[in-house]
This record gives C-alpha cells, sequence and structure tokens, in this order.
C-alpha cells in the first residue's frame, strides 16, 4: 500500500518556503504477519520516489489513481473502491429529494454491496476469500460495469456523475485486480488510515522548519504507526526502545536490533495493548 500527503518545509535549497513537499507512507498488506508502514519526506510527487523506495519489489500496490505510480515496475496495480465511492458521494446533491440523487445513490449501492461482502470474508483465509470474491462479489462487479457503461453516455461528462462514472472506467482495470490475490484489499484505507495522524498533526505544527526536521518526522512517524499496526501502544513501546538502546551494542551487533521489533514476543509482552 502507498499513499502521500503535502507537507511545507520552510528551508530547502532553492525553493520557496511556499513550495509543496510530500510526506510518503509504505505499508505492508492486510494479511502480513509483521506489519510495517514506512513513512517517506521528499521534495517531490513524482513517482519515481515510490520506484526508488520499492525497487526491485514484484507484487501488487494498492494506491489512489494518481499516475506517478506508473513509474513503478514490476507492480501489479490495485486501484481503490473508497475512491470510487467517494466519487459518487461527492456526486450528491445537497437535496436528498433531487431526482439527480438517483444516479449517485445506484453508485453507492453498487460500493456499499462490495464493502458489505468484504466485511464477510475478513475471516477466511487468503485462498477461501478469492474463492468467494469470484463467486459473490464479481456478479456485483459485472452488473456495476454494464450500469457504468449505460449510463455514462446520458449524462453531462462534466457534471459530478459524470466525473465519477468516468473516473470508475478509467481505471476499471486496476480495481478488478484484487480480485486475483485474496490478501489484495478492496480499498487503499489502510494506507489512508496510517498516514492520517500526521495529516491531522499537520493542522497543529503547520510545517518543518528544514529537511533534517521532516526527515525526523517520518522516522517517528515510521515507529509509532508500524507499533500501532502490530498492536503496541506507541508511548510504551517507545519508553522501551529510550531505556534499552542505550546499553545495547548496535553499532557491532546490528542483529541485536531484530529483539526491539514490535513483533518480537519480549517486546509484545511488555508493550502490547491490553483490553
Amino acid at each position: 500500500h502507498a499513499d502521500e500527503t503535502t507537507l511545507q518545509v520552510l528551508k530547502e535549497a532553492g525553493r520557496t518556503a511556499q513550495s509543496k513537499s510530500y510526506m510518503w507512507v509504505f505499508a505492508t498488506g492486510e494479511t502480513s504477519r509483521a506489519p510495517i508502514r514506512i513513512f517517506r519526506y521528499n521534495a517531490g510527487r513524482n513517482g519515481k520516489v515510490a520506484a526508488d523506495f520499492l525497487g526491485d519489489y514484484k507484487g501488487y500496490l494498492h494506491t489512489d489513481g494518481y499516475s506517478g505510480y506508473g513509474k513503478v515496475e514490476g507492480i501489479s496495480r490495485c486501484a481503490c473502491w473508497s475512491h470510487v465511492r467517494r466519487y459518487f458521494v461527492d456526486a450528491l446533491p445537497k437535496d436528498s429529494k433531487n431526482p439527480e440523487s438517483t444516479l449517485p445513490k445506484i453508485g453507492i449501492a453498487y460500493c456499499n454491496k462490495l464493502f458489505d461482502i468484504e466485511s464477510d470474508l475478513k475471516a477466511l483465509s487468503p485462498e477461501d476469500r478469492k474463492t468467494k470474491r469470484l463467486e459473490l462479489e464479481l456478479p456485483v462487479l459485472e452488473a456495476f460495469w454494464s450500469w457504468v457503461e449505460d449510463t455514462l453516455p446520458k449524462v453531462l461528462s462534466k457534471s459530478k456523475i459524470g466525473k465519477a462514472l468516468q473516473y470508475a472506467l478509467n481505471h476499471k482495470d486496476w480495481l478488478m485486480t484484487y480480485l486475483k490475490d485474496g490478501n489484495c484489499a478492496i480499498s487503499n484505507n489502510l494506507a489512508e488510515n496510517s498516514i492520517r495522524p500526521f495529516t491531522v498533526g499537520r493542522k497543529n505544527w503547520l510545517f518543518s522548519a528544514s529537511p533534517a526536521g521532516a526527515d525526523a518526522s517520518a522516522v517517528v512517524f515510521s515507529i509509532v504507526e508500524t507499533a500501532k499496526a502490530n498492536g503496541l501502544n506507541p508511548h510504551k513501546y517507545l519508553e522501551y526502545l529510550l531505556r534499552e538502546i542505550p546499553s545495547m551494542e548496535i553499532v557491532k551487533n546490528k542483529e541485536e536490533l531484530d529483539s526491539l521489533l514490535p513483533w518480537d514476543p519480549t517486546i509484545q509482552a511488555a508493550c502490547a495493548v491490553r483490553n
């Protein structure tokens, strides 16, 4: 999973203080046994950032519709059905009784049906989930695409419903990718939820003073969000790290770092969130 959001960095060489920079997040999939969230600051939004980070990775990449991810080679794109639903929600008129609300409501209903089925399949193994998706969701998808292709010529292309239908059709292949593997997700909510604490915090701190500060923020958010993804209390985990690291010979023996990873049994025992 990958996502990115804007960040203002005041003292970037060769750029004005008002320039937009970006914080990126890369996350392992929902079925990963060792969930990881890595944040990376970069001055730009060029897809090369994702390509450089992912390197030789081969597999599925969940994203929104941003074209920059097309620069990542060797991956199969999984587009986000939450984004599709959002387009239909945005197309709803303020007056729900307005006849123009009918088409957006139909689009939303299709999306809701898919998400309802996904909720029922959550506990299944990836193999069984794939089988059930083909059985239960593929007919819904086929009906949805038939409706999209039939409806699109009948609406104004620049209207909100026209844009919603066109967005879905433009990303049809990527929106169908998740059917190929039960480990894939129907949305990119995982990445969006991972980066949301940063976007909320940004409303308070507004900017980073320097690239070094932005990099430091990326490190902290990587640690905290990975801890949360592994069921840890981030405050306890940070306390544990700050207490243990000074007495460790990490420079001489980097393998010692393995004992500090969030999924280590000792870490889990000491820092896990207790219900």
